[in-house]
């Protein structure tokens, strides 16, 4: 785990967070006849023009109840004041697992989206999102860690028996993840991963697909986290225009 900061780094990550939380929402269905009305999925955080979204695909429902007026929706606000938000999926990148949304309302402060390329293992990361959802309340929480590995998304298999179908066409177009010291939730999928020093994000957390492929040999699951690289939300924003 991190070791002790220094009381410049502990000062500069609270002015990051600071900046960061207003940019991070929450991603979730709403139905208005069901108790809770809303069902908070994973997190997500603005970009672009500050009414896009970046989460990741997982967390979206392949299917709404469209006879019960389910909506997808985006929850923003503060203090525990959250704010409901029609969203829009606008593009869906299931091999990388990461989606772009758009809301309603006014505008977000987006994130900078940096060279994700640049980033080596050592590197001292954060992360802010809703590990437990809203359990206790629409309070985001951020983690510190660092990049521990760069490694295949595919953990190898002893042999062909133990590939099945999703194993099998994942291998066909692999791609690099961050490994992190550190300790994520389901919750966590969608959280910007991001310089403590500039919240400049370099990645995106995944506590679902990632680890469904890498850890799927494991009687206990670890308590390792991973995070998608940048690269790829710069690809499909490109992809969506």
């Amino acid at each position: 785990m991190m070791g002790i900061l220094s009381s410049t780094g502990h000062a500069q990550l609270e002015e990051t967070i600071a900046k960061i939380k207003p940019s991070v929402v929450g991603i979730g269905t709403y139905q208005r006849m069901k108790s809770p009305a809303v069902t908070l999925m994973g997190t997500g955080f603005a970009v672009g023009d500050g009414l896009h979204i970046v989460t990741n695909a997982h967390v979206i429902p392949d299917t709404l109840d469209l006879e019960r007026m389910e909506k997808q929706v985006v929850i923003t606000g503060r203090n525990n004041e959250p704010d409901v938000r029609d969203a829009t999926v606008i593009f869906r990148d299931k091999a990388h697992d990461i989606a772009l949304l758009k809301i309603s309302g006014t505008a977000l402060p987006p994130l900078t989206l940096g060279d994700s390329d640049l980033v080596k293992e050592g590197r001292r990361v954060a992360f802010t999102g809703f590990p437990i959802g809203m359990v206790l309340g629409f309070f985001p929480a951020t983690h510190q860690a660092f990049v521990s590995s760069i490694t295949p998304i595919i953990r190898p298999v002893n042999n062909a028996v133990q590939l099945d179908a999703n194993l099998i066409r994942q291998l066909k177009t692999p791609f690099m993840v961050f490994q992190l010291d550190g300790v994520a939730y389901p919750g966590n999928s969608g959280s910007p991963l991001y310089d403590p020093d500039t919240g400049v994000v370099y990645g995106i957390i995944n506590m679902v697909f990632v680890k469904g492929k890498k850890e799927a040999a494991l009687s206990a699951p670890s308590g390792i986290s991973y995070a998608i690289p940048g690269k790829h939300i710069v690809n499909m924003l490109n992809n969506a225009r």
